[in-house]
């Protein structure tokens, strides 16, 4: 069974930065940074192949977010600089234990985690 702990998240006022991890126990293909606020669906942010370490984005965090994988630790990791007030959501990271066909779509994703709280203030 695959279990997702993230931590990391906070307040921080706009332009500032936060990082956000997710250890995972249990083999994974790919992983994912996800958010959600009231009333709108969940949003696809980053995504990393642990194997290969490919990436991608959504166009709203490009050159500000940054996902990587520390193997050893099997934890995966949001670096969110420059953030924004529009960025405040509950993030959930998620994961994946073979391909799948949309790296950032929420049904695409078998395991998530309990959410992590991110605010910015202007």
């Amino acid at each position: 069974q695959v279990q997702l702990v993230e931590s990391g998240g906070g307040s921080v006022q706009a332009g500032g930065s936060l990082r956000l991890s997710c250890e995972v126990s249990g083999s994974t293909y790919r992983r994912a940074w996800f958010r959600q606020v009231p009333g709108k669906e969940r949003e696809g942010v980053a995504s990393i192949r642990t194997g290969a370490l490919t990436t991608g984005y959504a166009d709203s965090v490009k050159g500000r977010f940054s996902i990587s994988y520390d193997n050893a630790k099997t934890t995966v990791y949001l670096q969110m600089n420059s953030l924004k007030p529009e960025d405040t959501a509950v993030y959930y990271c998620a994961a994946a234990d073979g391909p799948i066909a949309g790296i950032l779509a929420a049904n695409s994703y078998k395991y998530w985690g309990q959410g992590t709280q991110v605010t910015v203030s202007s």
